[in-house]
């Protein structure tokens, strides 16, 4: 097993050496194997077929809130609105997203969850800041890194009980040790800087916490953080609180 990970990890490893670059505004290095555009090429076809599958709502109810505050996200965030298209989907689910190439989709579903303009304004805030680090492309090349490790150890490994059990072991290591955390740290990331860019754009960002306590008050049993690639509520209230206070000081 020892010798599996070794392999799997001295593989990833050269495609790390070769890919990571320090991020000055998040503190920390980025694998990054795809670049901004070449994921919002990605993100083009999948943005196009979601708009012929999902139902889209021009209902004023809901459009003329989220036309109101996308724009000023976006500027607050460094963006130009005209460049970004956002759309409201019409369905149930509590959900919304952003895709690099300057996409917004955001369901009905949470906008009706949704107090306030300020509260439309965290989600947004969240799911710009995932675009403009480029989460999307981080978590494709550390999948791909991921991929690759477990290539070299199944190569090793071959047909045997022994190597099949160990090459399952490789596989929950991978993802429990590496992707999951990563992508929590995404989510807290694109928390932080949210935050911020609703603030930047006018809106109170206490407001945030206002909406994700009531996002908790909406779950029957989460799973624990750590095998969650969400953080869990608790840390995200207690992260975005500790935000707010610096934003109040002036930090």
């Amino acid at each position: 097993m020892k010798s599996l990970l070794k392999i799997g990890l001295a593989a990833a490893g050269v495609m790390t050496l070769a890919a990571c670059a320090y991020n000055e505004t998040l503190g920390r290095n980025q694998l990054l194997f795809v670049s901004q555009s070449q994921m919002a090429q990605l993100a083009s076809s999948a943005w196009t077929d979601l708009k012929k599958q999902e139902p889209i709502t021009n209902d004023p109810k809901y459009v003329n809130r989220v036309n109101r505050v996308a724009p000023k996200i976006i500027r607050a965030a460094g963006g130009n609105p005209a460049e970004w298209e956002v759309q409201v989907f019409k369905s149930d689910q509590i959900n919304a997203f952003a895709l690099p190439g300057g996409k917004i989709g955001i369901y009905t579903g949470i906008l009706d969850l949704m107090a306030n303009d300020a509260q439309i304004a965290a989600v947004m805030g969240h799911e710009v800041a995932h675009v403009n680090f480029n989460h999307s492309g981080e978590r494709y090349s550390q999948t791909a890194a991921a991929q690759t490790a477990l290539s070299a150890g199944s190569a090793i490994a071959g047909g045997s009980q022994t190597g099949a059990a160990a090459m399952q072991a490789l596989g929950l290591g991978a993802q429990v040790g590496v992707l999951l955390p990563f992508s929590r740290k995404h989510e807290l990331e694109a928390d932080k800087f949210g935050v911020r860019y609703m603030a930047r754009a006018g809106y109170d960002p206490n407001e945030a916490v206002k909406f994700w306590e009531k996002m908790a008050a909406q779950k029957n049993g989460a799973p624990p953080e750590f095998l969650s690639t969400h953080p869990s509520d608790a840390t995200r209230i207690a992260q975005l609180k500790r935000e707010i206070a610096l934003l109040r000081s002036g930090s």
